[in-house]
């Protein structure tokens, strides 16, 4: 029996049902129940919401989730081997727990969950930079998510929330931090996991702002800074080059020296150029 629970601990879940993680399916499982309930608990106040999870493995936090009080949980879960684990889970929640077989990148949460809805997930490390700029960039704001508790690889993590001026900082910390709240809350060792993964995790929460913190067409920026830090190491006013014929002019008039790099940048001058090249 586990501490949050009257199910089986995960060990023993993993082991009677022949779930070993797949590198492929980038799986890393954390076996700790208590950390699991931890960073349910960081996902915030789960009583009145649903939640969607990617990646659930054998149901660690999917567990977790449920013992802190989801009124749903929607776990999407590639790995069929897992089902019969999850399966187990929805019996010992009645009604509380839908489980889909199937890739989350082909399903639209809407279809199951009622809002308010909250997605935490310890996401599969192949996948996850891929989902969090999906849900970033929807075609509307606010999103159908309030608030994103996820874990990933320490650096991913630290990219997400990175200051100009920084190495880490780039295109995800613009994206995340133009349109919501997004601090580590946590942070874990490889050890925590099974397999041990070669790199330090974290988790990050990511609470959705009502609206962008400053008005920038959401298509322009994304061109904007997808150019500029692909070239990170050119002065902008070549990165930028073939935007506008008076570029430099631009820059001067969005608060941007034309011989700036991309990574001295703040997110408020972004989004001014971003306005100014949707006036041309």
């Amino acid at each position: 029996m586990s501490g949050i629970d009257n199910l089986p601990s995960l060990r023993e879940v993993i082991d009677s049902h022949g779930i070993a993680a797949k590198k492929s399916l980038g799986q890393n499982f954390l076996l700790d129940l208590n950390l699991t309930a931890k960073i349910a608990r960081l996902a915030g106040d789960l009583s009145e919401c649903d939640v969607l999870e990617i990646g659930p493995g054998p149901g660690g936090l999917t567990r977790g989730l449920l013992a802190e009080g989801a009124r749903k949980v929607l776990a999407i879960e590639k790995d069929s081997r897992c089902m019969p684990a999850l399966a187990e889970i929805a019996e010992a929640y009645p009604g509380r727990l839908q489980v889909i077989n199937g890739d989350a990148l082909d399903v639209d949460p809407l279809e199951h969950l009622t809002p308010p809805i909250r997605i935490a997930a310890n996401l599969p490390y192949n996948v996850g930079t891929e989902l969090l700029v999906r849900w970033l960039t929807p075609k509307e704001w606010p999103p159908f998510w309030t608030s994103l508790t996820l874990m990933f690889q320490k650096e991913v993590a630290e990219r997400i929330v990175a200051q100009p001026g920084s190495k880490a900082y780039g295109r995800l910390a613009i994206l995340a931090q133009w349109r919501t709240d997004a601090r580590i809350v946590l942070h874990l060792p490889p050890e925590a996991f099974n397999p041990p993964p070669k790199v330090h995790s974290a988790v990050v929460n990511l609470t959705a702002l009502p609206e962008p913190r400053y008005p920038a067409d959401p298509k322009k920026l994304e061109q904007v800074v997808a150019r500029a830090f692909n070239q990170r190491r050119k002065m902008l006013r070549a990165a930028l080059k073939g935007m506008a014929p008076d570029i430099e002019d631009r820059l001067i008039a969005s608060g941007i020296k034309p011989t700036d790099r991309a990574e001295t940048v703040g997110l408020e001058q972004f989004c001014a150029l971003a306005r100014n090249l949707s006036e041309s």
